[in-house]
């Protein structure tokens, strides 16, 4: 979990959005096509498309676990059965941990405004938020893949 982490933040910090440094930091572990999961996971930075809607680092986790139990299960309903209790639970962790799954709400600004933008980046939250949504992501994925 520590080395996914540590990849996910310095992809988060070197281009990538929250959806896609969750997402590709596990293509080695899971398998993956890195690049594919990239492009998969473009529009969903920024809450989906930069509206600030569903986390990116939720939205990357819910295709973490989609891709996980996809591995683990040979037939679509049982991986699509195993994928929708974890994305519940995780939902349930996350808001637990953060108040909200919804980016403007986690960040408490609209940085789509030059004062909300110029705020985004005078508080740092990209460290103080984003990247705390990321490893917090990844901690409840680890937790839920190993039950």
């Amino acid at each position: 979990m520590k080395e996914i982490n540590e990849k996910a933040i310095h992809s988060f910090y070197n281009g990538m959005n929250c959806a896609q440094s969750v997402l590709t930091a596990y293509a080695d572990h899971l398998k993956f096509d890195p690049d594919l999961a990239l492009s998969v996971s473009a529009g969903f930075g920024g809450g989906m498309g930069k509206m600030q809607k569903t986390c990116g680092a939720v939205t990357g986790s819910f295709m973490v676990l989609g891709i996980s139990n996809t591995k683990r299960y040979v037939e679509n309903i049982d991986a699509r059965n195993a994928t929708n209790e974890m994305i519940q639970k995780f939902t349930a962790d996350f808001t637990a941990l953060h108040g909200s799954l919804d980016c403007k709400a986690l960040l408490n600004c609209d940085f789509t405004t030059d004062e909300g933008g110029q705020r985004f980046i005078d508080e740092d939250m990209k460290k103080n938020i984003c990247s705390k949504c990321i490893s917090n992501s990844i901690k409840l994925i680890d937790d839920l893949v190993k039950e």
